[in-house]
């Protein structure tokens, strides 16, 4: 059985999705972007690096293309925080991933997310 404590209802999805596509709002005022669609390859690439959790942050590359960025993180206990394994921290290694792809366009049309 999974783990349910991070799984949500879809009712409750769907408000959030709504809420993030709202014309008065301000979450996302630069496009239509909806949502990003993540190759698993990609994603057991990542996790298999040691990482204890993943960040993602969002971005804007040249051609305005919306972005989320993905890098590892190790946890410290010192300070109770996950720490970015970003390239200026980790030698050989702590790389920051743009695999993503926006949707629109690559979205699944018959999504009750959409």
């Amino acid at each position: 059985m999974k783990d349910s404590k991070n799984i949500i209802p879809l009712t409750t999805a769907q408000a959030w999705a709504k809420k993030w596509r709202r014309e008065e709002g301000t979450y996302n005022s630069h496009h239509e972007l909806h949502a990003f669609l993540i190759p698993k390859e990609d994603l057991t690439g990542l996790l298999s690096e040691g990482v204890d959790a993943v960040r993602a942050y969002l971005g804007v590359d040249d051609q305005d293309v919306e972005k989320l960025m993905i890098v590892g993180t190790k946890y410290d206990a010192v300070t109770d925080t996950y720490v970015d394994m970003t390239p200026d921290r980790i030698v050989n290694s702590g790389h920051i991933y743009d695999f993503t792809r926006p949707c629109p366009p690559s979205c699944d049309a018959a999504s009750p997310l959409n």
